[in-house]
């Protein structure tokens, strides 16, 4: 039997930015995907805010689920579609299993093609 210790239990908050890293990462890893774009706006709000922003990653986290929006370039040759879900996919596996939260949606906006000699 077993016995319960009567501990009480405080709150867990992961942040934003280990949200981001981790969906960032899981990207990476997509095969087809070239790399995280970054976009003007984020430079701006970097400026802003003084706030060192994830790379083609925005994230909201909740207490109990996340929402993310990647921003990415795709090898030229590979089918978009079939890159983007498999994009999703991944990333929501790996914040959903690292993290504990529920990933309630991944969107993907595709800001360019990218050759594999291409440096980023």
């Amino acid at each position: 039997m077993t016995e319960q210790l009567g501990l009480e239990t405080g709150a867990i908050r992961i942040a934003d930015d280990v949200v981001a890293k981790i969906a960032g990462m899981a990207a990476l890893e997509t095969p087809g995907i070239a790399a995280m774009s970054g976009g003007l706006s984020e430079g701006w709000a970097k400026r802003l805010s003084g706030k060192n922003m994830q790379k083609g990653v925005t994230v909201e986290v909740g207490q109990l689920e996340a929402a993310i929006d990647l921003r990415i370039l795709v090898l030229y040759e590979t089918p978009i579609h079939e890159v983007c879900r498999m994009l999703q996919q991944n990333v929501r596996v790996a914040v959903e299993s690292m993290t504990g939260l529920k990933v309630v949606e991944v969107n993907v906006k595709v800001e360019g093609v990218a050759f594999k000699n291409d440096e980023f």
